[in-house]
Order: C-alpha cells, then sequence, then structure tokens
C-alpha cells in the first residue's frame, strides 16, 4: 500500500531538522505550532516509527527521519528540474546552468564562462568552486549541471568532453640551487627538499602521490600542507619549499620571473581538463549549449606557458 505521506509533511521534516524545532518549522511555513505537531503526529501514525528524537532540547532525526529526509532532498531536485524543463519548453533560448568548477580550474574557467554569457546573455549561470571532492560530491548529488575538471572517479557514471591539456610541473623560487644544476632532476632529488603540498581530496594531490608513488618514493615527505594555490605559490616564492602543481595556475608568475620550473625527470605530467555531466543529470538545452562550447572553444582560455602552445607546458631545457 502506498503511503499517505505529504509534500508538506516532508517538508516539515527538512524544516524541522535544520531548526532543531516544530516551533521554528512552522513559523518557516507559516503554520500554528499545534498544526505542525498535529501533522508530524500524523506522520509518524503512518510510518509507524518516530521521525524524531529529542537531544539537548534540540529535534534529531531517527533513522526513519534520515531517510525521509533524504527522499525530500530527491523529491525537491526533481520539482525544481521539472521548474527549469518547463521553463526551458516556454523559451527555450533562456535557462539557467549550475557549473561546479575545481579550484585549479579557476585561472580560465571564468574567463571561457564569460566569453559564453558574451554569446547568450540571457542565460544565466551560477558559478560553485571548490576542491575536486567537492565537485565529485555535487556531481553525485546532482547539483551541478556541468563540471569542469579533470577525469572524474569511474564510480561517477558521467559524459565528459575534453577541453584541452592539462600539465603539472615542480615550482621553484627564482634563485633555488636546483636550477644550477647541469644534470637531469630526479624525483628522488625533489623529495630531499622542503615540498610544499595541496590537501588530501585536491586532484594535484592526488596526481602528485601517484607520480612519487611510481618513482618508488613513499611516503612522500610533505613539509606543509596548504589548501589553495595561490598561498602555495607566495609560499615557493618566499622560498618555504618547492611544489608539485598545475602549469596553470603558474604561468603568469613563471612568465615574468616570480617562479621557476624545474626539469624533473618525467614531467610535466599532462592530464586533461574536461567538462563532466553526470549521465543521470537531465541537461537542459542551456546547459547543453555551454558544454558544446567548452568542448569547442574551451582550450583557447587555457593559460599558456612561456614557450609553450596549446596550454601544453614546455620544458626549461627546450626554452629559446
Amino acid at each position: 500500500m502506498a503511503p499517505h505521506w505529504t509534500l508538506r509533511q516532508l517538508r516539515l521534516v527538512a524544516l524541522a531538522a535544520t531548526s532543531g524545532s516544530y516551533a521554528k518549522a512552522a513559523q518557516d511555513m507559516g503554520l500554528s505550532p499545534p498544526a505542525v505537531t498535529a501533522q508530524m503526529k500524523a506522520l509518524e501514525e503512518d510510518i509507524g516509527v518516530p521521525v524524531f528524537e529529542r537531544v539537548d532540547g534540540r529535534l534529531r532525526p531517527t533513522a526513519a527521519g534520515a531517510e525521509l529526509l533524504a527522499a525530500q532532498q530527491r523529491i525537491a531536485l526533481a520539482l525544481s528540474e521539472a521548474e527549469r524543463a518547463i521553463a526551458a519548453l516556454k523559451s527555450p533560448e533562456r535557462g539557467s546552468v549550475v557549473v561546479g568548477v575545481v579550484s585549479t580550474a579557476k585561472y580560465f574557467a571564468p574567463m571561457a564562462l564569460a566569453a559564453f554569457l558574451r554569446r547568450r546573455p540571457e542565460i544565466e549561470l551560477k558559478l560553485m568552486i571548490g576542491n575536486r571532492e567537492d565537485i565529485v560530491r555535487g556531481m553525485i548529488s546532482l547539483d551541478f549541471d556541468l563540471a569542469i575538471m579533470g577525469r572524474p572517479p569511474p564510480a561517477l557514471e558521467a559524459e565528459t568532453r575534453l577541453i584541452g591539456d592539462h600539465p603539472h610541473v615542480v615550482i621553484a623560487p627564482p634563485h633555488h640551487p636546483l636550477l644550477r644544476r647541469r644534470k637531469r632532476i630526479t624525483p628522488a632529488d625533489i623529495a630531499r627538499e622542503a615540498l610544499l603540498v595541496r590537501e588530501p581530496g585536491s586532484g594535484t594531490r592526488i596526481l602528485m602521490e601517484r607520480v612519487f608513488e611510481e618513482a618508488g618514493i613513499m611516503p612522500i615527505p610533505i613539509a606543509m600542507e596548504i589548501g589553495s594555490n595561490e598561498t602555495i605559490k607566495q609560499a615557493v616564492m618566499a622560498g618555504l619549499g618547492l611544489s608539485f602543481i598545475s602549469a596553470h595556475t603558474v604561468a603568469a608568475e613563471v612568465a615574468d620571473g616570480r617562479l621557476k620550473v624545474l626539469a624533473v625527470e618525467g614531467l610535466p605530467v599532462v592530464r586533461q581538463w574536461l567538462v563532466v555531466r553526470a549521465r543521470d543529470k537531465r541537461l537542459m538545452p542551456a546547459g547543453q549549449a555551454l558544454m558544446e562550447f567548452l568542448a569547442r572553444e574551451g582550450e583557447g582560455f587555457l593559460p599558456q606557458m612561456p614557450g609553450g602552445e596549446g596550454g601544453r607546458c614546455y620544458l626549461p631545457a627546450q626554452r629559446l
């Protein structure tokens, strides 16, 4: 027999879980507290178990309450997508797109998105920036229409389109002793230096660990974990250490001489930038238009290192 839950009851569950109070949920819904209490009592009678328990004076969802919360979130997402789909049917040239961008891509993604909006000013873009874990989580929850990132994890069934190459290098301050070495620098040489690295979960950190592991260097000697590329660049320029980093994040600093790229064996490691859609995410015409634009023209917005072409990093020995 189908349950008799209503959308209002599920919304009240979500509000009560957030505020920890039936009274606050009643206020947010414009209902009286007795009306909310009656709704929750009817819901609990229908499912046969408590939805909330009281802990330290606040409401906390039970296991059953957590299941109802998850159901409410899925329903809210489906209704939001239906609303957007209907709006697109009424005006196919308009629409909105929510884009998740890994933090390393912020050095080119905003310019690419701005160019798209200049051609399609009627489309609304919402941009969310986070590390790889944040963006993958948003893709799994279907919060994002599209994401600009490296390759998604295999567990996430996704459609991907290539934007362009994404090289990774090791950077040093301009007067570091390794820059004066005549012979090739090895990963083992880098491991003897102070290494400044991104936080666990960062795509750059994951790739760095793979590079050192393949070179037989485990565990990796880490001098400092830093949560942003901007801070890492400043720390390297200040002489605090070396860093394995996306070449696209340091193109400007390398061009003006504030940072140097070390000629390390096996580097640069070149991955790809992709525009990604979770296969379960229904893409509206606006989102499809953006995906096609990034796949067709996104490479032109990638930063270019001095001496490089198309975003592919040079090796220092190949400089002219």
